[in-house]
């Protein structure tokens, strides 16, 4: 049944995806949002089973997410309101890292971490 809603959550974004929204900066955020609900839909099949569940399509999302929005909006942000827009009160968590020896480092190295920072975007919010 997991695997279910994870695969219907797939199939219906992977379909609505096609159809980009009419507003140019839901049009710009468009595909990425995509992208993050497919990652976010794989992780969580409550989540998956929300966007299964609405009539509420990905255009709709993303020009919710950017009404109002002036020159700019945050990735955190957009990704935040994309998943409250499936599933409120929901939230998201970002990491990133950094890697001060990426020149230098072969391709077996880049999965050892030894000389990675740590950086929680939500620290800064």
């Amino acid at each position: 049944m997991e695997n279910l809603q994870k695969q219907k959550a797939i199939k219906k974004i992977n379909k609505e995806k096609e159809t980009k929204p009419t507003g140019n900066k839901a049009a710009a955020v468009m595909d990425a949002v995509a992208e993050a609900l497919l990652s976010f839909a794989k992780q969580d099949k409550e989540f998956a089973q929300a966007i299964v569940q609405t009539d509420k399509t990905i255009g709709d999302c993303c020009e919710e997410i950017m009404n109002g929005v002036g020159s700019s909006i945050s990735d955190l942000e957009v990704y935040r309101k994309a998943v409250q827009f499936y599933f409120p009160g929901a939230d998201i968590q970002m990491k990133m890292t950094i890697d001060l020896c990426a020149s230098v480092n072969t391709p077996s190295d880049k999965n050892k971490h030894s000389s990675a920072i740590s950086l929680d975007l939500s620290d800064f919010l």
